[in-house]
Order: C-alpha cells, then sequence, then structure tokens
C-alpha cells in the first residue's frame, strides 16, 4: 500500500510548538495516549495491520532543509536550537501499539518520552481517517474534481462576511489531497481580489509551504493536561502559561482555556497573563455563552475585550462562522479555525469522529508509576478519559455541568 504521510512537516503547527516547548520545560517527562473512536466504529478485518505498516513507513521521514527554511521565515518566535532537533528526530514504531478487538474496533496507545511522542498525534489520525475510506471503498466517492469549487464557493461566503479565518483540518481530513484542494481553493479565492475578510492560513505546516500562506497554531490541550497530570488541575493552567511564557519569551499567541474547563481558567487567568497572551481559544461550550465570559473576565481586569482576540474553534461550518462573526465584532476580535468542515464534506461520505488524548504522564522516566489525567469538556458527556479519572478531575475543581 502506498504511504500516506510523505512529508515530515505535513502535520499541524501546534504539535511543533508544543514540542518545543515540552524539551524546554520537560525534557525528561514521560507519556501515554489513548485513541477514542466517538462513533465506535467497526473497522475492516485487516485495519490494525495495514495502520501498522503506515506507523513503521513514518520511519523513513526526515525533515528537509526547505522544510526548516520555510518555518524559520516563518515561524520567528521558535529558537533557532530547535531544528538542530527537529533534523535528527526519527519515529519509532515501537512508540505504539496498535490492534482490533473481537468485535474490531480499533484501539491505539502511545507511550514514551513526550517530546518524542508528542509528535504522532495528528500523523496517525490522519493515517487512520484517510486508510478507513480506501480499505471500506468510500475513496471512490471523493469527488475531489467539484471540491475545489466547492471550496471556494465556502471561502467567498465567509471572506464576504468579513471572517478571519484559517484551516484546521489535518487530523480528520478525507485525505492529504482534500486537504491539498481546501489550501489551494481558499489561498486562490483570497487573492483574486480584495475582501473584507481574510484567509490567514493552514495549521498544516507542509501546505503553508506548497502554497506560502502563514502556518498558525499555538497549543493542544495536552499540554495543559499533562501538567494536570504531574501537579494537579487546579493550578495547570498557570503552570502551562507560565511554562509557554518562558519559552516564547513574550510572542504566546493565543492560549486554549478549556482543559479542565472555564471555571478553575478564570481563576487562574490573572492580569499578567491576560495582558501577555493575544487572545483565547473557544474549542467547546456554547460560542456566545463563552465569548459572553470571555467578555466579563477581561473588562473584570481592566482590558477591553474588543482589544483581544478570540478565535472560535468548535466544530464549525461556514454558515456558524458567518453568524458568530455577526455577534462576537462587537465584543472582541473574532477569527475562526475550521477543521472537518473544509477538509472532509463530500456528499455520502460520513467524516470520523476520532482523537487521541493524552491520559497519563510522570515527570521524569525515573518514576515506576504513571499519573492519569483527563480532558474535561465544556460539552457535556465529551470528556475524555478514564470514567473514575475524570469523576476525581471534576471533584477537585467542584465542576459542574
Amino acid at each position: 500500500m502506498r504511504q500516506i504521510i510523505t512529508h515530515f512537516t505535513d502535520d499541524d503547527l501546534y504539535k511543533f510548538s508544543m514540542c518545543c516547548a515540552v524539551i524546554d520545560n520537560y525534557p525528561r517527562a514521560h507519556v501515554k495516549y489513548s485513541f477514542v473512536d466517538r462513533d465506535n466504529t467497526v473497522y475492516p478485518d485487516g485495519f490494525a495491520e495495514r495502520l501498522r505498516e503506515q506507523v513503521m513507513m513514518l520511519e523513513e521521514l526526515v525533515i528537509t532543509e526547505e522544510e526548516i527554511a520555510f518555518m524559520r521565515n516563518k515561524c520567528y518566535y521558535i529558537p533557532d536550537w530547535f531544528y538542530t532537533y527537529l533534523k535528527g528526530y526519527r519515529y519509532n514504531h515501537e512508540w505504539v501499539e496498535i490492534w482490533q478487538d473481537a468485535e474490531n474496533h480499533l484501539h491505539i496507545e502511545f507511550e514514551g518520552n513526550w517530546s518524542d511522542t508528542i509528535l504522532l498525534e495528528v500523523k496517525v489520525l490522519a493515517i487512520v481517517s484517510e486508510l478507513y475510506y480506501i480499505m471500506t471503498g468510500q475513496v471512490e466517492r471523493l469527488d475531489y474534481e467539484h471540491y475545489y469549487e466547492k471550496t471556494y464557493r465556502k471561502a467567498e461566503k465567509l471572506l464576504e462576511a468579513g471572517c478571519i479565518y484559517s484551516d484546521f483540518g489535518t487530523r480528520r481530513r478525507a485525505s492529504q489531497q482534500a486537504e491539498d484542494i481546501v489550501v489551494k481553493a481558499m489561498s486562490d479565492c483570497y487573492r483574486s481580489k480584495s475582501w473584507p475578510g481574510k484567509f490567514v492560513g493552514t495549521s498544516n505546516v507542509y501546505l503553508a509551504m506548497k502554497y506560502d500562506v502563514l502556518p498558525v497554531g499555538t497549543m493542544a490541550h495536552e499540554f495543559v493536561c499533562a501538567i494536570g497530570g504531574m501537579y494537579g488541575p487546579q493550578m495547570a493552567n498557570h503552570i502551562a502559561m507560565n511554562k509557554w511564557r518562558y519559552t516564547f519569551r513574550g510572542a504566546l499567541g493565543t492560549y486554549l482555556y478549556d482543559s479542565f474547563g472555564w471555571n478553575i481558567f478564570s481563576k487562574n487567568f490573572s492580569e499578567d497573563f491576560a495582558n501577555l497572551f493575544k487572545g483565547l481559544r473557544v474549542d467547546s461550550g456554547d460560542n456566545y455563552d463563552q465569548l459572553q465570559k470571555i467578555a466579563a473576565k477581561y473588562r473584570s481586569l481592566g482590558i477591553d475585550p474588543r482589544s483581544k482576540q478570540v478565535i472560535f474553534s468548535n466544530a464549525l461550518h461556514t454558515d456558524d462562522a458567518i453568524e458568530i462573526q455577526k455577534y462576537a465584532r462587537e465584543l472582541c476580535q473574532p477569527s475562526f479555525g475550521i477543521g472537518t468542515h473544509f477538509t472532509n464534506d463530500f456528499d455520502g461520505v460520513k467524516p470520523m469522529n476520532i482523537v487521541i488524548k493524552l491520559v497519563g504522564a510522570k515527570i521524569t522516566e525515573s518514576w515506576d508509576f504513571y499519573n492519569d489525567t483527563c480532558k474535561l469538556s465544556e460539552d457535556k458527556g465529551k470528556h475524555t478519559g478514564k470514567p473514575e479519572v475524570i469523576r476525581r478531575f471534576m471533584e477537585s475543581l467542584h465542576f459542574e455541568e
């Protein structure tokens, strides 16, 4: 079978920025990750074997000088020493366990040094999604001929409505070709004339390089969740923001606040952090309710929320973003990260609902046990982790749904 991931930087930027922060702050930390299929999909016979082959193929990937030059040019905030690390980085299939159970449900686990395993998640999810469509024959339904036009029309609507947005669709894309078409269509449309809105770029570093757009992203939940496992969830956001400040020296971007819910984050979000970070990212809960909480918090700190960016990225469609734009533009500087709706929106093809979450962490390899962690969501029923760990974290935080 052909290799699905063929470029080292065919990955989300936030994996590289987090990897840099991990090396800088937790170079000896070890972690565990676990795959979750929220639809409880039954996978074809032999899927695990084919997936193992694809993971072994990742060992052939090496970052190129062209990729390094592009990242140096566009990602000025990443320290130069990190590229020396990436030059020597090699994937290792021994970090990954893959199997199917008696009902053919898929199981994937990663374990190892955090700075190694952190670069697996997005690539493996993208492989699972594309491989599933190949092995089930649904790849024949991927109508690429009309996908460019369909995507171009989405871009026109968003740009005309004044939306500032990016592609966040690598993890659950239908295929690499699908995301390639998306980034090309979006950039072509934006460059065709002057618009009220703006196509900023893509989270995918390779495609940003290919189409000369900005690679975008800061962090994912795993950075906060791992810290929550090592030190407890009460102060995890405070520690994470401090560590991010230490590594990136003020070029901090937008903070993803909902790893353990709004309430505990709000208690940790003091005026110094509110001024340092450009804004916040809404990734769960009701978008309008979350925005009101964000605006009220900024005002309580003497900060005009209209001076702050709020990125909305919670399973958005084009029309969702346009409606939020109308509402949010008087309260903040809204922007949008749109994923699956861009990269997996084919007629007759159901997007996969899959994630890989960090579930255990230890600060050094010398510990003989891991501390469990989890992800709490502002969306009821979408917490991720062992049920007993979720309950324990919710109780310690007085988290109410």
